[in-house]
């Protein structure tokens, strides 16, 4: 396995540097920086994917004929690593990254017209309508009615933990179709719109003051059939393709500058303690080995192998490291790490800081990523898959 990169790669990465250096305005870098979650809010995101909408760059991992760069593997995660070291805000996956490709691969063609270029250039925000109360990692267990009626499904039940439902004007849902069936085998995939009457969007503050999550409630909500996405029934294999996509892929770079970022404040700290110097030292360390699995996985993807249980793997230990970020993070802030200066989170805020303004976040990312082992499949379901894949249990 070669790990350097050929002259042509270092040329894109020049080329992408260069396009970062003139289009990332100091705005939608500290955007970038100043992120608690995930999720940044789409006042910053949506001029960023307008820029990159512009340049043909908005979708490296969408086929070209469908609005794709036409990248390789090597030129998407050259892409995603420079970004990440740049700063620049990270786009809502929820369309791009999650809806889009699935509409690619099961969307009927009248679909793929309507929807794909209104994905590309932001004009739909996404939301993702799958955690119901009580129904969280046991995701078959939904319970969201869809009664069919003529030409349309009648809605009626709840999901929770909807992020940036109150921004959204899409949303991709799993329904209940049929509640005789077996657990997986009653459930439809439909696409629908946010402003349809009978939606109802409450918010939900998470434990850092934020209002990133939401409980939407649907009460005789009429979604057309034309909005299904796949066969009657069948939403679970859409579902499965879909989270092909939201626990794939990536790049580590954005953990490496957030502990750049750690590693400068406390080694310009003369009173920091040196348990947390080494503490720091063996992130550092974790990061290097994920950086050389993702390598590894890279070399096989571009040899066309697929990465069969690595996705899982890199999932758990990404976000395993990323929780030890924070806590380290945390620990290096002290007694600043409890001020709660939300003010202070906003690009070109004029407020106080109290403590390191390079932390200013550190709490709340700490407590926003507390979540990272749960979503996308909890870091045990994906433990479950190594140990079937791999050790045959």
């Amino acid at each position: 396995m070669n790990l350097d990169l050929t002259a042509q790669d270092v040329e894109f990465r020049n080329e992408v540097r260069a396009f970062l250096d003139k289009n990332l305005t100091p705005d939608l870098a500290a955007a970038g920086r100043l992120a608690t979650s995930v999720f940044i809010e789409p006042e910053f995101t949506l001029p960023w994917q307008r820029i990159l909408h512009a340049r043909g760059w908005v979708a490296p991992h969408w086929p070209k004929e469908y609005g794709g760069t036409g990248w390789d593997e090597m030129q998407r995660y050259i892409f995603a690593s420079e970004c990440a070291r740049a700063g620049a805000p990270g786009l809502s996956p929820m369309g791009l990254g999650m809806v889009g490709p699935c509409i690619i691969g099961y969307g009927t063609p009248e679909q793929k017209a309507h929807y794909l270029p209104r994905i590309l250039s932001g004009e739909d925000y996404w939301c993702q309508g799958y955690s119901e109360p009580g129904s969280g990692s046991d995701l078959a267990s939904l319970q969201l009615k869809a009664e069919s009626d003529g030409d349309d499904y009648v809605l009626n039940g709840t999901k929770i933990w909807t992020t940036h439902a109150h921004h959204a004007n899409k949303m991709f849902c799993l329904v209940r179709t049929d509640p005789a069936a077996k657990p997986q085998m009653g459930i439809t995939f439909l696409l629908l719109d946010m402003k349809t009457p009978g939606i109802k969007v409450d918010p939900i503050i998470t434990l850092a003051g934020e209002h990133e999550l939401n409980q939407v409630f649907f009460d005789d909500v009429r979604v057309p059939k034309s909005g299904r996405l796949g066969a009657e029934n069948d939403g679970w294999s859409v579902a499965k393709y879909l989270l092909e996509f939201e626990r794939g892929g990536g790049s580590s770079a954005g953990l490496e500058a957030v502990l750049a970022r750690l590693q400068k404040h406390v080694h310009a700290d003369s009173n920091s303690d040196m348990a947390l110097v080494r503490r720091i030292g063996e992130l550092s360390m974790r990061l290097e080995a994920i950086k050389t699995t993702e390598q590894r996985i890279l070399s096989d993807l571009t040899s066309g192998q697929p990465p069969g249980p690595a996705g899982s793997m890199l999932k758990i230990q990404r976000t395993e490291l990323m929780q030890a970020i924070d806590e380290a993070g945390v620990s290096s802030l002290g007694a600043h790490a409890a001020p709660y200066q939300p003010d202070a989170w906003q690009p070109g805020a004029n407020a106080p800081i109290l403590g390191p303004e390079a932390l200013v976040t550190g709490m709340a990312r700490y407590l926003n990523n507390r979540a990272g082992s749960i979503y996308g499949g909890s870091n045990e379901v994906q433990r479950n898959i190594m140990a079937k894949a791999v050790l045959g249990l």
